[in-house]
């Protein structure tokens, strides 16, 4: 009887752990920023850290490199290049 007691309580304990376990979540998109704000602020205290978080969670990201602000970019770096060097340069550059 103790030992049909055991089991089952043991059977319980895994069948709550596994449906815990499924209940959880990939973290969102917030909950990343936070994680990386958090990070990035863990030597600031009080006030600095407060308005630090308020600014870093507020901040919009990054636009994405579109191939017409690499050409934007490329020609203002290869403004007193002519001819094949020019063309070397530019191929080289968006490809980054």
């Amino acid at each position: 009887m103790k030992k049909l007691i055991s089991l089952l309580a043991l059977g319980l304990t895994m069948a709550v752990g596994v449906a815990h376990a499924a209940d959880e979540k990939a973290p969102t998109a917030q909950q990343g920023k936070m994680k990386t704000c958090n990070v990035e602020a863990k030597d600031k205290k009080g006030d600095e850290r407060k308005a630090f978080m308020k600014e870093c969670l507020s901040a919009k990201p990054a636009a994405p490199v579109t191939q017409q602000s690499k050409m934007k970019t490329c020609n203002v770096e290869a403004k007193d290049m002519k001819g094949d060097e020019r063309k070397k340069f530019m191929s080289e550059c968006l490809k980054k």
